[in-house]
């Protein structure tokens, strides 16, 4: 006769990406600190020490967390328009910053880099040596894109608003309520000619400092 006990539902093998995915997924919801080994093990169900069939340790998996990152951003295709394809490719990094606000202080901190940020790396280069930019020039420009692309995200992960909408308009209300009247009229003029305009979203100001960067940049072959 079949067993009318209890089935009992297979758990999926452990492995290498499973183990950085929950690790991912706890610094998502607690910062790269919630990530121990423990609470990685906890999260799926095993002992730490289980944890070390797979990966060499803690800074092992921060360079997965990290490689895995790397992987959500697009890439440029190959013989893409320099300009576009930089500014698609600081578009999708941005988007997976905010997924992972954890990873800025580790994108470029690792000292053993997976395949997915060499591959994301050679691509973004690759994109501007074709471009017409010379060695030099292409590495400038990734870290004037990336350094802006950076500290854009960590300002806007810091703001007390979600980027747009009735969140801008509370906080922007509240700073002005609390203003003593006529004594900061440039702040003033701000909020009130910017700010709380009928459809503001700060994520705007991120498009308008990148297309700066961009149009200040030129290959090698037009100048001169």
């Amino acid at each position: 006769m079949p067993d009318r006990g209890t089935t009992r539902t297979a758990r999926p093998p452990l492995n290498r990406e499973r183990v950085v995915a929950a690790a991912m997924a706890l610094a998502d919801e607690k910062g790269q600190a919630g990530a121990s080994m423990r609470a990685i093990a906890g999260q799926l169900g095993v002992e730490a020490m289980s944890l070390y069939n797979h990966v060499a340790g803690r800074d092992d998996i921060l360079d997965g967390m990290v490689d895995a990152v790397f992987a959500e951003i697009d890439l440029p295709a190959p013989g893409a328009d320099w300009r576009p394809a930089m500014r698609e490719r600081a578009g999708s990094a941005r988007a997976a910053l905010l997924r992972h606000p954890w990873a800025i202080g580790l994108m470029d901190s690792r000292g053993r880099p997976g395949p997915a940020t060499l591959r994301h790396h050679d691509a973004v280069l690759g994109a501007l040596r074709g471009g017409g930019f010379s060695v030099p020039l292409a590495a400038h420009a990734v870290s004037l894109i990336d350094s802006y692309l950076y500290g854009f995200v960590l300002q806007e992960l810091s703001l007390p608003f979600a980027g747009g909408g009735d969140d801008v308009d509370a906080v922007a209300g509240s700073i002005l309520a609390d203003l003593p009247g006529g004594a900061y009229p440039h702040l003033t003029e701000v909020i009130t000619e910017h700010a709380l305009r009928p459809g503001y979203d700060y994520a705007a100001e991120f498009d308008f400092g990148l297309a700066l960067i961009l149009d200040a940049l030129r290959p090698d072959e037009d100048q001169g």
